[in-house]
């Protein structure tokens, strides 16, 4: 697997599916980390999922910790990446004499922990930056809030609602409508049908406990300050070639 945090960005219906990779684009001078960190291809076995490295170098983020960052990746993103192994192969063994109970709750182990590696991978794919948001990416905000200022209004808004407990915020692609919508979910298993995820943040109290307590706000403000453009930029185009693809 060598596959660039710009080829990570992959096409998504829902936040729970990765469709596909595409080729290696360098991102130089725009991310202070590694610049070839490696995920997990699409198409990889059941049971056999691995964890994504940091794409960027833990110890250059204003306001983020290097303790912060390595200890939500190794413990809270890595475990969903086991337990998600654990649960596909315990699937692989289902038959017809199975539980139906079993089943069900397999099934919804399944959704929870897919939902969070593809989450959490997306949410550190898309830290690492300058904050700064390309001219693309503010038109298409733009057009579907009337202003950035708008929409980072109601996206902080909707993070800040979340704030002390456990959820998302993500800005996605809806394809069943055709623009941009903020969304927020209270677990993993709350998730847009039909979208690509744009821009995720991750508001469970893992993400900022260590480095801000109860302060969210303060994380908030640290999370903007380290928006990595460039994936934000790229899920956008891959949303709209997909939306031509779709008929969305």
């Amino acid at each position: 697997m060598s596959i660039t945090r710009r080829d990570a960005m992959t096409l998504g219906a829902g936040t729970a599916l990765a469709l596909a990779a595409g080729g290696q684009v360098a991102s130089a001078g725009k991310n202070p980390g590694p610049a070839a960190a490696k995920t997990p291809a699409a198409g990889v076995g059941a049971g056999k999922h691995a964890p994504a490295p940091l794409p960027f170098d833990p110890k250059r983020l204003p306001g983020l910790s290097e303790k912060l960052l390595v200890s939500h990746h190794d413990n809270n993103y890595a475990t969903a990446v086991k337990n998600l192994n654990k649960v596909e192969l315990e699937l692989a063994n289902v038959n017809k004499d199975t539980p139906g109970f079993l089943v069900s709750g397999l099934r919804e182990r399944e959704l929870q922990f897919t939902n969070s590696v593809i989450l959490h991978e997306h949410y550190f794919m898309n830290l690492g930056g300058n904050g700064k948001m390309s001219a693309d990416v503010e038109k298409a905000i733009a057009g579907a809030y009337g202003s950035v200022a708008r929409w980072e209004e109601l996206f902080r808004a909707t993070a800040m609602s979340l704030g002390g407990g456990s959820g998302w915020v993500v800005l996605a692609f809806n394809f069943h409508s055709g623009d941009l919508r903020t969304y927020a979910s209270a677990n993993h298993t709350q998730a847009l049908a039909f979208g690509q995820p744009l821009l995720v943040l991750d508001m469970y109290e893992h993400a900022y406990a260590i480095d801000y307590g109860a302060a969210h706000a303060k994380y908030i403000d640290a999370f903007f300050a380290n928006i990595f453009v460039d994936a934000v930029d790229d899920r956008l185009e891959r949303a709209r070639k997909a939306a031509k693809i779709l008929g969305a």
